[in-house]
């Protein structure tokens, strides 16, 4: 006689089908857990140049992920959050400009905003170079972000915290790094302090018996001993003169001076009647140093000023080729002016 088929109960079929799902999860899972270790040793699609991330202030991690998902350098935005969670590094992202290179995986990417390692730009302060000059080139850097409303001298030194300062002169000149979101008031604060703190450093060590009384006044003849050298190697031998001369009673007599007090009616031309027109600059009619600085001297120039060279000149002139030919008499002076100057 047949048995009766037996059918499976609800029950059974409950357990069958949690069995297949418990089974294809299983394969899922396991699916997901080898192509997440993948993703996270497989190089994003950066191109070959690089590319460069902008992390703004307060962005998590999600939105990082999905700001390079739409940029199409990550395909799996959400594997990208996943991992920083498993390492721990999704909280501790940084704010800034970074570089991405070729070949980076996510793992690494990770680090990288973790650290910080953003992007530095640079701007170059240059030597000989005035306080107005020095704010046109800061003005028109496309990285620093602008917040002075104005880059005259009072706008500029009350931002600084030094109403009523002059400026000419109280900022080093260097490449100074700096990463995107410095504001020009960082940055001409970083270079202010760099000038004081080097001067106040080698004031320290100058030489004995100069004719100088305060660094400020060093700061003023390094800035003249700046505009008047086309050879680098020369700075000390023309500190020296302008020292001797101080130390005689001597007026400095240098054009560079006559120049910056002619301010804007300065055409390329000094002529001998600018030469005589008085000034709080012309050092041809006025004794002693000028109020301020004219430009902006290196440490080279402060340093020669600080530790001139030895000798007897009390003149020097132009060679035309940068180079100047250095005198102790007037007579010997006014040969070298007929030779070099007046080609007799």
């Amino acid at each position: 006689m047949k048995q009766p088929r037996h059918r499976p109960s609800g029950k059974d079929l409950a357990f069958r089908l949690a069995g297949v799902l418990l089974l294809a999860a299983s394969f899922v899972g396991a699916w997901l857990v080898m192509d997440f270790q993948a993703f996270r040793a497989e190089p994003l699609p950066i191109p070959e140049e690089g590319a460069t991330l902008i992390v703004p202030p307060g962005a998590n991690l999600k939105r990082v992920a999905r700001q390079l998902r739409q940029r199409g350098l990550l395909e799996k935005p959400a594997y990208l959050v996943w991992l920083g969670r498993y390492l721990g590094l999704d909280a501790r992202i940084k704010a800034g400009e970074f570089r991405l290179t070729a070949g980076i995986n996510p793992e690494q990417l990770l680090e990288q905003l973790n650290r910080g390692q953003v992007v530095q730009h640079d701007l170059t302060l240059i030597e000989g170079e005035t306080f107005k000059e020095m704010m046109q080139r800061i003005a028109t850097d496309a990285v620093l972000q602008h917040t002075l409303v104005a880059t005259d001298a009072d706008t500029v030194m009350t931002a600084l915290g030094h109403p009523d300062m002059n400026p000419e002169g109280r900022f080093l000149p260097e490449t100074y790094y700096f990463p995107r979101g410095t504001t020009d008031v960082d940055f001409l604060r970083r270079a202010y302090a760099d000038m004081q703190a080097f001067l106040q450093q080698v004031w320290a060590q100058r030489d004995d018996g100069l004719p100088l009384k305060s660094p400020y006044e060093a700061l003023t003849l390094a800035s003249i001993v700046e505009k008047e050298t086309g050879v680098a190697a020369e700075r000390p031998q023309i500190a020296g003169v302008f020292i001797r001369r101080l130390e005689k009673g001597m007026k400095l007599q240098t054009d560079p001076t006559v120049i910056y007090g002619m301010g804007d009616r300065y055409d390329g031309d000094i002529r001998f009647r600018d030469l005589r027109a008085d000034t709080a600059y012309n050092t041809y009619t006025r004794f002693g140093l000028p109020p301020t600085p004219i430009a902006m001297p290196g440490k080279d120039a402060i340093l020669a000023v600080l530790h001139p060279a030895d000798g007897k000149a009390l003149y020097f002139v132009s060679r035309g080729d940068g180079s100047h030919h250095f005198s102790s008499t007037l007579e010997e002076h006014n040969r070298a002016v007929d030779r070099y100057q007046r080609k007799r």
